[in-house]
């Protein structure tokens, strides 16, 4: 693959909203676990603006918790509220900017995937929109419709706070099986009201968020919404079992006021749906018009989820012709990188410039540290 090519495919400029990224890269959301009880530290500040030195077009921050006592499970995951966690972020967007990347941060209620015991306030109990766990388990209370509205503003209120802080946009979680993604699949709402049911009505939680927090910024201010079929204690779970139902669920995000699509995949290149070779990504794009973005295993060989981050193996360098191949024929718009980035916070900079022989491997123990 020419530098050329690449330099087509990956490097050109993209505009949503207000924003223009210099590039179609993306660092992924990876959560480090290494705020000072919620409050970003200098050495997550260097972690960001290394990236961004690096090349990188936009980072996504990792998960950050809206103010809700429910809505984190580990002391070092960091929060958007407070005056000294959104001073930092502050502290954190201008540092970024000043290398030229934008930055976006991730919204985020872990929902029942938090426990009772777990911090900050051990006594507080996990929050979901039936009380079940993603194993089918009831272990709390269904969330009460005032409960909702509290999170539905919070979330409201975060995305206030990132416009006002300077951040070029946000990224709704609603991935994986946290909490916007409980409301929205069947194994976890149970619920018979207005947020329980059919498929529109597991996903009014999830367009209450996004309109919630369009009416809290500027029209052009883009909001990110990232989704999945897969969860993180079952990697063959299904949202949505056909292109219909996933056209009913992207369809009234949509319409709610989402800008960009994030479709979590962990093989960007794998078809959605028997029948298809279209990936996630490809039919949110087809479906809605919306600029998507595709992610998983880029620019990594051997790169299995669980051996990479669950048993600690690492994944070579990979080329990037699929990359360039899927860009090109309009499957997604924007490019996801995560543990490349981890182990090489220079790596758009060395395909920009060609040195592909340069690109370091990743290795999982590079998780256990920022640099």
């Amino acid at each position: 693959m020419t530098t050329a090519t690449v330099q087509n495919a990956l490097l050109t400029t993209f505009d949503v909203g207000r924003l223009r990224l210099r590039n179609r890269v993306v660092m992924a959301p990876m959560t480090r676990e290494a705020s000072h009880d919620g409050v970003p530290t200098s050495d997550m500040i260097d972690y960001y603006v290394r990236r961004a030195a690096g090349g990188v077009g936009l980072i996504i921050t990792e998960g950050t918790t809206v103010a809700h006592e429910s809505a984190r499970n580990r002391i070092g995951v960091p929060v958007f509220h407070g005056d000294a966690s959104l001073g930092r972020w502050s502290e954190l967007a201008a540092a970024v900017h000043a290398e030229g990347a934008a930055i976006v941060p991730q919204l985020w209620h872990v929902g029942m995937d938090r426990k009772v015991g777990d911090p900050p306030d051990p006594l507080v109990s996990p929050a979901g929109p039936s009380g079940v766990d993603l194993h089918g388990a009831v272990r709390a209370e269904p969330l009460s419709r005032s409960q909702i509205d509290e999170i539905i503003a919070a979330f409201g209120t975060a995305a206030g706070e990132a416009e006002r802080l300077g951040f070029d946009g946000i990224e709704l979680h609603g991935a994986h099986g946290y909490l916007i993604d409980q409301f929205l699949w069947s194994r976890t709402n149970r619920r018979t009201d207005e947020y329980g049911g059919d498929i529109a009505r597991r996903t009014r939680f999830a367009a209450d968020v996004v309109r919630a927090c369009r009416s809290a910024v500027s029209p052009d201010f883009p909001i990110i919404f990232r989704l999945s079929q897969w969860k993180i204690t079952d990697f063959d779970a299904r949202l949505a079992t056909s292109p219909a139902e996933l056209e009913e669920i992207v369809s009234l995000l949509a319409d709610a006021g989402v800008d960009v699509f994030h479709c979590s995949t962990r093989r960007f290149w794998e078809s959605a749906f028997e029948g298809s070779p279209l990936t996630l990504a490809g039919w949110v794009r087809s479906i809605t018009g919306l600029p998507t973005i595709g992610v998983g295993s880029v620019g990594l060989q051997n790169s299995d989820f669980t051996a990479t981050l669950l048993a600690g193996e690492g994944a070579a360098v990979d080329g990037l012709a699929r990359v360039e191949e899927f860009l090109s024929r309009g499957e997604f718009d924007l490019v996801c990188v995560g543990r490349a980035l981890i182990s090489d916070p220079a790596w758009v900079n060395k395909i920009a410039a060609g040195r592909h022989d340069e690109l370091v491997a990743f290795d999982a123990s590079d998780l256990a540290r920022l640099y």
